[in-house]
């Protein structure tokens, strides 16, 4: 028997031997994590690798930009990072200011205060689209791939009350309608729906938390960083995956401010994702949204809006407005009122509890309602 047969049978001894001691059995994932560029200093991170591998058996950590690697700056290790994925040497990784390609955006993951319920918030940093509610529909096909790379087989999904929000609803019941196959989620409040409040944020309501990348942003930081001031997140699983069409690297998002335990599960949630087969997930949920018409929806929608019309419309005669018509996007809720006024009905524009809403005198309401519906305003 030469040296190396020894080797490796002495190295499948060691793997069955620490499999039946940890419980843990099929090969580790191994993870690369950058250690340049944290506010909190290389200690912090190398901390975070201990406690991953202490506290998650089926995982261990490479370490890119010690010493070893000669790497100056965080540049320099995202190449050493990149190569090490391409070559296979660590099946994904997780690092800080790294720029993905435009359509990529990552899947974020807290641990909601009011419930201690784990919720995804799709995305938090990249960008899905340059328009925004095609974005934020890119979005929710990202965060469902996300949670079934996750194991969560029907994830329900809800969308932060943001600019957008009513027209990402009203886009993504087409696709449902069209076959794409996915649960909305059901807001706590009185009135209900699939356009989540901020009651909805606390108690983690939806599985997916749709929003703008910018505002997932936002919720990342507060969310991990309540308790401790701002400057040390230390709670949640990082700002998650970048997903995308055609994407073919699992690289994972922590941010400047990120302490070890945060750290510590985000190197978690990669090795999930890449055990979940993430990318292979993403593709088939891209293509099944794309037979539902998602390509041609958003088409609609830059049409629409880079041909909308822009002459004057003469106000009718105004009226006492006592009734209100919501459920209309911010970014619709001139157009609306304008659709009305067209057909001198009398209408302004104003902002109730839950949002946008079109103000309308009592008498005209019935009509009102009628008109909007006709012009895709309201269901």
């Amino acid at each position: 028997m030469t040296d190396k047969v020894k080797e490796r049978v002495a190295g499948v001894f060691n793997e069955v031997a620490a499999a039946i001691e940890s419980g843990q059995f099929g090969q580790k994932k191994k993870i690369g994590l950058t250690l340049l560029d944290s506010e909190h200093g290389i200690d912090e991170l190398k901390k975070a690798a201990r406690l991953a591998e202490n506290n998650y058996n089926d995982l261990e950590v490479e370490l890119i930009g010690c010493e070893g690697d000669k790497c100056s700056c965080l540049a320099d290790a995202h190449s050493i990072m990149d190569q090490k994925l391409e070559e296979n040497e660590i099946d994904a990784a997780v690092t800080l200011h790294y720029n993905f390609p435009l359509g990529v955006s990552t899947v974020g993951r807290v641990v909601t205060p009011g419930r201690g319920k784990e919720m995804l918030i799709a995305t938090t940093t990249g960008t899905a689209d340059t328009n925004r509610v095609p974005s934020m529909l890119k979005n929710t096909i990202y965060g469902i791939a996300a949670a079934k790379s996750l194991g969560i087989e029907k994830p329900t999904v809800g969308i932060l009350n943001v600019e957008g929000a009513r027209l990402v609803e009203k886009n993504l019941r087409k696709l449902k309608e069209n076959g794409y196959e996915f649960e909305f989620a059901a807001s706590v409040r009185a009135d209900g729906g699939s356009v989540m409040r901020g009651n909805d944020l606390l108690l983690g309501v939806p599985d997916i938390m749709v929003a703008d990348t910018l505002t997932g942003n936002m919720l990342m930081k507060v969310f991990s960083a309540f308790n401790t001031g701002g400057q040390y997140e230390a709670v949640g699983y990082g700002y998650g995956p970048g997903v995308g069409e055609d994407y073919d690297k699992l690289i994972g998002i922590i941010s400047r401010a990120s302490g070890a335990p945060v750290i510590a599960n985000a190197i978690k949630f990669m090795a999930e994702v890449s055990k979940g087969n993430l990318l292979e997930i993403t593709e088939i949920e891209m293509k099944a949204a794309n037979n539902a018409g998602l390509k041609n929806i958003i088409s609609e929608i830059k049409n629409s809006s880079s041909t909308a019309e822009t002459e004057a419309v003469k106000e009718p005669t105004k009226k006492i407005t006592d009734e209100e018509i919501a459920g209309i996007d911010i970014l619709e809720i001139d157009a609306a009122k304008e659709t009305l006024w067209k057909k001198d009905i009398y209408a302004e524009t104003g902002m109730g509890c839950t949002g946008p809403v079109i103000l309308i005198a009592e008498e005209d309401e019935a009509e009102a309602r009628a008109e909007l519906k006709k012009a895709g305003f309201v269901e």
